[in-house]
């Protein structure tokens, strides 16, 4: 049995991470060459946010149906149409419905690739293969805040949505050689997501993911444009905000390691203690150095939360584990669709601090519930005999 996911499928999340973070650095800058308000141009990044989250149902229904690397191939060719269009939108009304389309298909790859690793690799592995994932993520991140930040402040932003695309065809062309694993069987649409919502415990993940996408990836939108918004250049200020991805690749390693010696419920206590350290940095004001060192501590709060949160997701409704992973990142998605949509008024009004603060605080509340509820599983259910059955209770 494999214990790390495939190569193609590192690249395929690499792919999706860097459509879906290179914006970032570029919102003022689209502003500017549209002639839009900020809070107009942020729409860019939350209608994407918000396809990506809306989109996650069906592309787990339709990948426990149609199989894994189907649903990645066809959305992955639509998600390349729609970064060439994104490239020449001629105004910001056609950019945010190309970068909508782009999002609700890009959705379809991370939780594919996390369903895939959830079916191919055994629950003892499975950790450590979702961190090899995760790093592959991390790097896309970078990439996209760094390289997105360079090629839109010395080329043009219109690049930065068409090198994704073409990386997109290479993965569909790519997957093409990989094996379609075998996955549990629930018998329809609706035995599907009956499974999965009638699991108090998958619904409470659900729970716990949307606001952790609130607070780190629909607050974090907002470094590049504190550091704009204070004289940085954008070049700079996606430098800065790459940090993140720094922080998700070294962090993920250790995750890994420490794995097999911390309880899950303590790695999320970490990861949670992380996000509320690294915004309180940067509520006071906002500077490269600041930015930089609050990236890295969101990207220890990724690593170290979201992935003790995904690979619990994996293994709460095994029969329908296609479902139940879009119905999470679904929920990751529609949080950071929300954030970044209600702080939009207060960062065009240049108060940064007034978001990263509320961010700093819902932080404190989400680890202590997150590590608590996932010890009584621990304890209550695992220690039964195994995950929860479709009811809930231990099977």
């Amino acid at each position: 049995m494999p214990t790390r996911p495939p190569l193609v499928l590192s690249f395929a999340t690499l792919t999706s991470n860097f459509d879906r973070f290179a914006v970032t650095p570029m919102l003022l800058l689209i502003a500017l060459a549209l002639d839009e308000p900020l809070a107009g141009a942020v729409a860019v990044a939350s209608g994407y946010f918000l396809a990506y989250g809306l989109s996650q149902p069906l592309w787990g229904l339709l990948s426990d149906r149609f199989g894994r690397l189907p649903v990645m191939r066809g959305t992955m060719l639509a998600a390349a149409v729609g970064g060439v269009v994104s490239a020449l939108a001629p105004s910001l009304t056609a950019l945010v419905v190309a970068r909508v389309v782009t999002g609700a298909c890009m959705g379809a790859v991370v939780p594919a690739s996390l369903t895939y690793v959830g079916d191919t690799v055994p629950q003892e592995h499975r950790q450590g293969a979702l961190s090899d994932l995760m790093a592959a993520s991390a790097m896309g991140t970078a990439l996209a805040t760094a390289a997105g930040g360079l090629l839109a402040g010395f080329l043009d932003w219109r690049a930065v949505f068409a090198l994704p695309a073409v990386c997109a065809v290479v993965c569909v062309v790519l997957l093409r050689k990989l094996p379609e694993p075998e996955r549990a069987q629930a018998q329809g649409v609706r035995s599907h997501l009956m499974a999965v919502l009638t699991n108090r415990w998958a619904l409470l993940v659900f729970g716990l993911v949307f606001v952790e996408g609130a607070v780190l990836l629909g607050t974090m939108t907002f470094l590049a444009s504190a550091l704009v918004h204070e004289g940085v250049d954008v070049a700079v200020a996606g430098l800065a905000t790459a940090a993140y991805g720094v922080g998700v690749w070294v962090f993920s390693r250790l995750v890994k390691a420490l794995g097999r010696r911390l309880a899950v419920w303590q790695l999320i206590a970490i990861g949670g203690a992380s996000m509320f350290v690294g915004y309180l940095v940067v509520t006071a004001t906002a500077s490269i150095a600041t930015v930089v060192v609050t990236a890295l501590l969101l990207g220890g709060g990724w690593s170290f939360m979201h992935s003790s949160l995904q690979t619990w997701v994996t293994s709460v409704v095994p029969e329908a584990r296609g479902t139940a992973v879009a119905l999470f990142a679904s929920a990751l998605f529609l949080g950071s669709a929300a954030a970044s949509a209600a702080a939009a008024y207060f960062a065009e009004r240049g108060s940064y601090g007034l978001i990263f603060g509320v961010a700093a605080a819902t932080a404190v509340p989400l680890l202590i519930v997150a590590a608590a509820c996932r010890h009584r599983y621990q304890t209550r259910v695992v220690a039964r005999g195994g995950p929860p059955s479709v009811s809930g209770r231990a099977a």
